[in-house]
């Protein structure tokens, strides 16, 4: 079972091992750990935002053209941003550290 790693926003790590098939966002909500992920993973906001650790950036596959549009709005954007609805964990994956940025904002709309 792969393991992944998350650097929360008060910089405590958690470590968590994960069966394969769930993207981080759905790992995120299953564990407490505070990524919005206000659209559900529909690409359709990017509150799921995540930094992943330059070491394991090149594990990932491309983003999608959907993907970087809505990266494109993120709070915060680094080289290393991506969507955790986006990153399904696999295998290969096991060790993934991402990092919660400090802040993140929903451009849906509301209050």
């Amino acid at each position: 079972m792969p393991k992944i790693i998350f650097i929360e926003q008060n910089g405590n790590r958690r470590e968590i091992d994960v069966p394969v098939g769930l993207s981080v966002m759905e790992i995120a909500h299953l564990h407490n750990i505070d990524l919005e992920g206000a659209c559900e993973g529909s690409l359709a906001c990017s509150t799921c935002h995540v930094i992943v650790d330059a070491e394991d950036f090149d594990r990932l596959s491309e983003p999608s053209e959907d993907e970087e549009d809505m990266l494109d709005l993120a709070f915060g954007l680094t080289e290393t941003s991506r969507l955790g609805c986006q990153i399904i964990m696999t295998d290969e994956l096991d060790g993934l550290t991402v990092a919660l940025p400090l802040e993140t904002h929903d451009l849906r709309g509301g209050d």
